[in-house]
């Protein structure tokens, strides 16, 4: 059970890059003539970037709720999110995409104690619930 659940993982991973590349090739088509090495994907020589909920530039995962109603992803795919805004079936990925030739990934700095209580205020949640959401990027003072 555990090497098929690491296995749908990784075919999970895998067809996201697929589906990625045939945005910037096909989809999309604003990359039509990319020819890239296995090194070159790795290291994202891609033109734009392919963020994700819950990674360094976006680290919070509610947000995922709001794609999902934007999509209706429920009805559409039957995938759910979890009280913890996790995916199900576990074996699942979601991005945002952007194909603007400037865009860089970067990392979320330290949140400031008047960041969180602005975050909270434009979320409409207790500063609580927002300093639960940014744990991990929460500034030491």
């Amino acid at each position: 059970a555990i090497m098929l659940k690491a296995l749908a993982d990784r075919l999970a991973e895998a067809f996201a890059e697929l589906i990625h590349e045939k945005i910037r090739k096909e989809y999309w088509a604003y990359s039509k003539d990319e020819n890239l090495s296995l090194d070159d994907l790795f290291k994202s020589r891609y033109q734009g970037i392919r963020p994700a909920f819950g990674y360094p530039a976006c680290p919070e995962h509610s947000e995922k709720q709001t794609l999902f109603n934007l999509l209706d992803v429920e009805n559409n795919i039957q995938m759910k999110l979890t009280e913890n805004f996790s995916m199900y079936p576990a074996a699942s990925v979601s991005a945002m995409c952007f194909s603007h030739p400037q865009s860089k990934y970067f990392n979320l700095g330290r949140i400031t104690k008047e960041q969180i209580e602005d975050y909270a205020q434009r979320k409409n949640i207790s500063n609580e619930l927002a300093m639960r959401y940014l744990a991990v990027n929460l500034a030491d003072e």
